[in-house]
């Protein structure tokens, strides 16, 4: 039995289809008040199986309504967890600085689960929402005529891919105000003038193993998940795309489509498009170093995004 794919300390992938992920440092979900905030594990579907991880801030305004933030992690649809301490840590001070209830997703991962599962996923997260309203004691608390979308690397993707469902759906298209994507993961057959250049053999090997392994059988890079300019919406769909801000990152491979997928979406007509760049940091730093300057840095401007509505 050989290796046929490898991302080394988070996964392996073997010829017999077996597949085995390393997990890093994790945190558990505490209804006990810590750094502003509790958290909690729900179960969002049982037999998909769907979960995810809510953050409710403390408040002193008694039964205080939030905007609701729904987050994806990212992890090229093949690793990620909403349990990692990276992401723990990131969303729960999130959802403090920004005053919102968060729903971090954990959506059935790659190669077992092929595209388009994922956005299948995190789509039927937004159902969630409304099915459970009157169950679910913190929705109590949540504003659900505001609700954002956000997510890291593939995480991002799937922001885009679930607000297409959204605005074609009577029940969210009003309701969806902005979405967040950071770093966001896209790709296309043809080569940008990046992943052409001396240096990028590695980067470009990387993301093609993450592709093949996510992307349905069959299909290449050209799929509508993977190249956003494959995305069938009428005129008339694109004038109900909520704000977007993008934030990229001045050292990561895949700035350049980030950067791309802003102007795409202006081009469109997407009314409200902002890209905001954090210039010495990586890809996904808000996850290695969530307690850095760069991190509160981006956190403060989610905010602003958020509360501009």
């Amino acid at each position: 039995m050989s290796i046929i794919a490898e991302a080394p300390g988070y996964i392996q992938v073997f010829s017999d289809g077996t597949v085995k992920r390393f997990e890093p440092e994790i945190s558990t979900a505490s209804i006990e008040p810590c750094n502003g905030y509790k958290s909690k594990d729900v179960v969002i579907d049982p037999l998909k199986p769907i979960f995810g991880r809510m953050y409710l801030p403390e408040s002193s305004v008694l039964h205080q309504q939030f905007p609701v933030l729904v987050y994806f992690h990212g992890g090229g649809f093949c690793i990620g967890s909403t349990t990692w301490l990276g992401y723990h840590i990131f969303l729960g001070d999130l959802s403090v600085a920004s005053k919102c209830i968060v729903l971090s997703v954990d959506y059935r991962l790659a190669p077992e689960n092929r595209l388009p599962t994922a956005y299948e996923d995190c789509y039927s997260a937004l159902e969630w929402l409304i099915n459970n309203l009157e169950i679910e004691p913190w929705l109590k608390r949540a504003y659900l005529s505001q609700v954002f979308l956000s997510g890291d690397s593939a995480g991002g993707n799937i922001v885009h891919q679930v607000a297409i469902r959204a605005i074609r759906s009577e029940v969210f298209c009003g309701r969806l105000k902005g979405l967040l994507p950071i770093h966001p993961y896209f790709g296309s057959e043809k080569r940008t003038e990046l992943e052409m250049a001396n240096g990028s053999a590695g980067d470009v090997e990387m993301n093609d193993m993450f592709w093949r392994l996510s992307l349905p059988r069959g299909s290449n890079r050209d799929y509508f998940g993977c190249n956003f300019e494959n995305a069938e919406l009428s005129m008339a769909e694109w004038s109900l795309f909520p704000a977007v801000i993008v934030f990229v990152a001045g050292l990561d491979f895949l700035k350049e489509r980030g950067v791309m997928y802003a102007e795409f979406l202006k081009k469109k007509g997407v009314k409200t498009v902002k890209v905001v760049e954090a210039e010495e940091q990586v890809h996904v730093h808000h996850v290695f170093h969530p307690e850095s300057e760069a991190t509160r840095l981006l956190q403060s401007q989610m905010s602003d995004f958020i509360n501009s509505f």
